[in-house]
């Protein structure tokens, strides 16, 4: 590490989002301490707090966190009144987070905490305002699961404006300035891997292999990563919409080549009783159509109604 890396000058806060995480949450925290820890004897550390923002979770997660608060007072916490979702703990340990440099990462070190030191390095030398991960690979993951993962952010890239990096983690290092940009942002239905390449900035991109959770069971199923993948897509591009208008015109072109065909079949061969199994095609082809383009207007609606609402992003029942 360089000379004016090592000035102890750097406060740095880990914010960890958690969701029932009682058998990964000491060891994330103990791994962690032995990075902060080395950062602090080579004097390129100065100050550190740990945020822990429990998601209403149903474990013993809340207790361990009030019992590692209990023994170390630079863990704070914040626990939620209810299970708000991933991205509503994530904005609450950001606004709570005080350091100059803030470090998201999940307790289930899957996040490997050795590449924090190589991160903050990064950040702090002033040539980038945040440091970025993601995988190379996925193994131990699904077939299945992989493969929606990996065609998700090929759509991304193709249908909304901003760069999604493909296997982007939400573990990321960054700077004062590029939260406060996050920050900024106040809208409902967030999208974490949409909201940090939006803000712009220059990002550094550390590489690694995919790591299996160390304790417990992923949180993530298939539907609801489904779900989120669709809610990524909506939240940072319009052009579903356009897809949809799509649709409805050829759907229209459609209907009237078959009205030229049908009124040409009556003229030359009369008017047979043939064609009732077409007809009912041609009316479920254009009634799926229309119930797709009027889903796709009612994902758009739906968060415009939750946005004009304005209810707070989350509750918070217990804070230090």
């Amino acid at each position: 590490m360089n000379n004016s890396f090592c000035s102890g000058s750097v406060s740095l806060s880990v914010v960890v989002p958690c969701y029932d995480e009682e058998a990964t949450l000491p060891l994330f925290y103990e791994e962690m301490l032995k990075q902060i820890s080395s950062l602090i004897e080579i004097g390129a550390l100065e100050e550190y707090e740990f945020i822990f923002a429990d998601d209403g979770s149903k474990d013993s997660t809340t207790s361990i966190i009030r019992e590692l608060a209990g023994r170390d007072d630079r863990v704070r916490y914040i626990i939620l009144s209810r299970n708000f979702g991933k991205e509503a703990a994530i904005f609450a340990g950001l606004q709570k987070a005080s350091g100059a440099y803030v470090v998201v990462m999940d307790a289930d070190l899957q996040d490997p905490p050795s590449l924090v030191p190589r991160m903050l390095e990064a950040v702090f030398s002033g040539a980038f305002d945040c440091a970025g991960t993601r995988r190379v690979t996925r193994n131990g993951e699904p077939p299945i699961r992989s493969f929606f993962a990996r065609n998700f952010y090929r759509f991304m890239a193709k249908l909304s404006d901003i760069e999604v990096v493909d296997g982007a983690r939400d573990f990321r290092l960054m700077n004062r300035m590029y939260i406060d940009a996050v920050l900024s942002l106040q809208e409902r239905n967030r999208f974490s891997k949409g909201i940090f390449p939006w803000v712009g900035f220059k990002t550094k991109w550390f590489e690694y292999e995919n790591v299996n959770r160390v304790a417990g069971e992923t949180k993530w199923s298939f539907w609801k990563l489904l779900l989120y993948s669709l809610n990524g897509i909506t939240a940072f591009s319009s052009k579903p919409l356009a897809f949809a208008s799509i649709c409805g015109m050829i759907a229209f072109i459609i209907s009237l080549a078959f009205i030229v065909f049908i009124v040409i079949r009556r003229i030359i061969w009369g008017d047979p009783v043939a064609g009732w199994a077409s007809t009912i095609c041609i009316i479920l082809l254009v009634s799926g159509i229309q119930l797709f383009s009027i889903g796709i207007i009612g994902q758009y609606l739906a968060k415009t109604y939750t946005e004009v609402k304005q209810r707070p992003h989350f509750i918070v029942r217990e804070q230090n």
